[in-house]
């Protein structure tokens, strides 16, 4: 583990760049770009756009490590080239920004009120070669749709038996367990997952992070960001706009964003790169500034 890199996780100033979008996800995330299903004719091409539109991103003048802390890959992205320099490489060498990985496959269908993640089939050899491209963690994703204790727990058991593996293969894992942030049980749901990871983060035996949806009761994760088991809160946009997200975090201290379709809602394809590079400039400064608090 990079000590430098952990380092500027637990305690720099910024937020996370989410470039993680994966199969079921990239041709909605392109759509939004600009670049309609007619553009390409199969997945190979689809991914090629997309890193196209993720190195657009990442080698624009305001993506750098003055106001990102780190960017989640999708695992093509890990395994490709940005500017000929390996993609995890080019971003902490060149943008000083530290770069993990996502690593779960999917979800499975809802039961009991969420969505586990599909068991993973490739970890070991993902963990692997993210290790060898000095990768600094992973990133996992749940989704939890209504307040069931039980599932609940099936969520929470699963992310933490991972995140032992994650974590003694060298590198940190953001666990993931999302909340339907329109579930007219958020509240109860979050308080039931407040109270099975604090259980649950005595067991583990190095810190780890964690990715949460902004929460219907401001700070009320407060002792989540302050637990020493845990190296960072992060929270994804789950569906708000880039504006309505950044107020929401505004009022949550010490949590930082980790966003995604929020960051990138509006860069087109057919914007010049000055345009590019002004509209995402200011995208990164309000997160940045929301996630100051």
């Amino acid at each position: 583990m990079d000590q430098q890199q952990q380092s500027k996780i637990a305690h720099g100033a910024g937020f996370f760049a989410a470039l993680d979008q994966s199969g079921g996800s990239t041709p909605k995330a392109l759509e939004l770009y600009g670049v309609p299903s007619s553009a390409y004719a199969d997945d190979e091409q689809m991914f090629d756009l997309m890193h196209e539109f993720r190195q657009r991103i990442i080698t624009a003048p305001a993506f750098t490590g003055d106001r990102i802390l780190g960017a989640i890959l999708f695992e093509q992205t890990m395994d490709r080239d940005v500017d000929g320099v390996p993609t995890p490489q080019y971003l902490w060498e060149r943008r000083n920004i530290v770069p993990f990985v996502k690593v779960d496959e999917g979800l499975a269908d809802e039961s009991g009120g969420v969505r586990l993640m599909k068991p993973f089939t490739r970890l070991e050899g993902l963990l692997e070669r993210a290790a060898e491209r000095r990768v600094f963690g992973t990133k996992m994703r749940s989704f939890i749709s209504r307040a069931a204790p039980d599932g609940v727990g099936a969520v929470l058991d699963q992310q933490f038996r991972y995140a032992e593996q994650i974590l003694g293969a060298g590198l940190v894992p953001i666990l993931e367990p999302e909340v339907d942030i329109h579930s007219p049980e958020q509240e109860k749901a979050e308080e039931l997952l407040k109270q099975g990871i604090l259980d649950r983060l005595a067991g583990v035996p190095s810190p780890v992070m964690l990715k949460l949806s902004i929460p219907a009761v401001d700070d009320f994760y407060a002792d989540l960001i302050g637990h020493p088991s845990v190296l960072r809160v992060v929270a994804l946009s789950g569906g708000y706009s880039q504006q309505e997200a950044d107020a929401r975090l505004t009022r949550n201290h010490g949590l930082i964003a980790s966003f995604s379709r929020a960051l990138m809602e509006d860069l087109r394809h057919d914007q010049d790169d000055a345009a590019f590079d002004r509209t995402l400039a200011a995208a990164i400064t309000a997160i940045y500034d929301a996630s100051a608090t």
